[in-house]
């Protein structure tokens, strides 16, 4: 019967922060792009990926990031969103998991490590798409909106992990290893 209640919390803890991110993102696309440069977005779902990473573990991370942004780009943006995002998420949550799994830095600078490598994924499909590296210069513009998004993000993360119970992330929940 303790079997039961774990995989029934462990299904809510999930859903809760699938949710969260998927309203996160919907919250996020009603800001107007910042400066007018596209590509320019804040990262709010970023926090999810975060709370999950250092209370869950890098596989609950991962794959909570993967149903984030299959449901986000079925929800609100199409094919092409799907390939950027996806893109940008996997190549940002491989790196803020071998930061973290250093030890040597903090949510800050994991989550910063994380908004500039999603950038640099997404730049990466487009000059795949548009089949030229020309749009390789846009990446110094998207470098400090990763830094600045990734700096508050990380902020907003580490207040939240810091807050939220343990209590409600145990009793199996958390990525075995």
């Amino acid at each position: 019967m303790k079997r039961n209640g774990s995989a029934a919390k462990k299904a809510a803890v999930y859903g809760m922060l699938a949710a969260m991110a998927i309203v996160l993102s919907w919250l996020e696309s009603q800001i107007p792009a910042f400066f007018a440069f596209p590509g320019m977005k804040l990262g709010l779902t970023n926090i999810v990926v975060l709370i999950a990473l250092y209370k869950l573990g890098p596989k609950s991370a991962m794959g909570l990031n993967i149903l984030r942004i299959a449901a986000v780009s079925l929800l609100f943006g199409g094919f092409s969103a799907f390939l950027y995002s996806l893109a940008g998420g996997m190549l940002s949550s491989v790196i803020m998991i071998l930061l973290k799994k250093t030890g040597r830095f903090g949510i800050v600078a994991v989550s910063i490590a994380g908004g500039v490598s999603h950038n640099i994924g997404q730049i990466i499909v487009a000059m795949i798409v548009m089949n030229t590296a020309a749009i390789g210069w846009y990446i110094a513009v998207l470098w400090f909106s990763g830094l600045a998004s990734g700096a508050l993000i990380g902020l907003l993360g580490s207040l939240l992990v810091r807050r939220l119970p343990d209590s409600l992330f145990r009793g199996g929940l958390r990525d075995a290893g």
